[in-house]
């Protein structure tokens, strides 16, 4: 009885371990490309999305502060897309989160300096942190 109990304890603690480490080491590994891939997209469609405006009106009468930062907004948005077509590897996934990340540094600046609420910064890329 006292050997049943004390595999049993054994047991559970090596599984636990094998649990812990599983995941540390997945903690450690790149991001996969599909992960890349999918991060590339959200900060792409997060950019996209950014870019129609709430109020045409307000974005018609911009500075032109304000139409610069617009301007460049979309200049990386465009260049994110089409870099998005042909990337194939995570790299090349990192680089249009880059400038999807960038452009809606501009965007947020743009519709602060519009007066309208920025939009929110998309969430840490896959690329950036572990998990």
């Amino acid at each position: 009885m006292v050997f049943a109990t004390v595999l049993s304890v054994l047991l559970i603690v090596g599984a636990a371990a094998g649990v812990l480490a599983q995941r540390r080491s997945h903690r450690d590994r790149p991001p996969s490309d599909l992960d890349a891939e999918a991060e590339a997209n959200h900060a792409l469609v997060h950019l996209t999305s950014g870019l129609v405006p709430p109020d045409a009106r307000a974005w018609s009468t911009a500075r032109k502060e304000a139409g610069e930062a617009l301007t460049r907004a979309a200049e990386c948005q465009r260049e994110a897309r089409t870099r998005l077509t042909t990337a194939r590897t995570a790299t090349e996934y990192a680089e249009v989160t880059r400038l999807a990340r960038e452009g809606l540094n501009h965007l947020r600046a743009a519709r602060t300096d519009l007066g309208l609420h920025p939009t929110p910064a998309p969430p840490a890329t896959f690329a950036t942190t572990s998990h």
